[in-house]
C-alpha cells in the first residue's frame, strides 16, 4: 500500500517538473556582472552566456548602454536599455 501510494505521489509530480523548465526557457533570468574601476561601473548582462548589453555608470555623466552589433562583437552605443529587467527608484534626492 505504501508504495503504491508513493508512486502515485511521484507520478503525479512529474507533470510539474516541465513546466518550470519550460519557463525558465521562456523568461530566463540574466547574469549579472559587476565591475568596477577608477572612470566607470560596468554591469554585463548575459542570457544562456551570450552578451546582451553592459550598462555603463561613468563617476560624471550619463548613464548609457552598449549593445552587441550583429555578430561580429562589435558595441554600439545606446541611450536606452535593451534586456526588460525591472529597474524601480526606491528612492531619489
Amino acid at each position: 500500500m505504501l508504495k503504491k501510494l508513493l508512486l502515485l505521489a511521484m507520478l503525479g509530480s512529474l507533470p510539474l517538473m516541465p513546466l518550470h523548465a519550460q519557463d525558465d526557457l521562456l523568461n530566463p533570468e540574466p547574469e549579472i556582472t559587476i565591475t568596477h574601476d577608477g572612470e566607470a561601473t560596468y554591469y554585463e548582462y548575459r542570457v544562456r552566456g551570450v552578451l546582451k548589453e553592459i550598462k555603463v555608470v561613468p563617476v560624471v555623466g550619463e548613464t548609457y548602454y552598449l549593445v552587441p552589433k550583429g555578430e561580429s562583437g562589435d558595441l554600439i552605443r545606446v541611450g536606452e536599455p535593451t534586456v526588460l529587467t525591472p529597474k524601480w527608484i526606491l528612492f531619489r534626492w
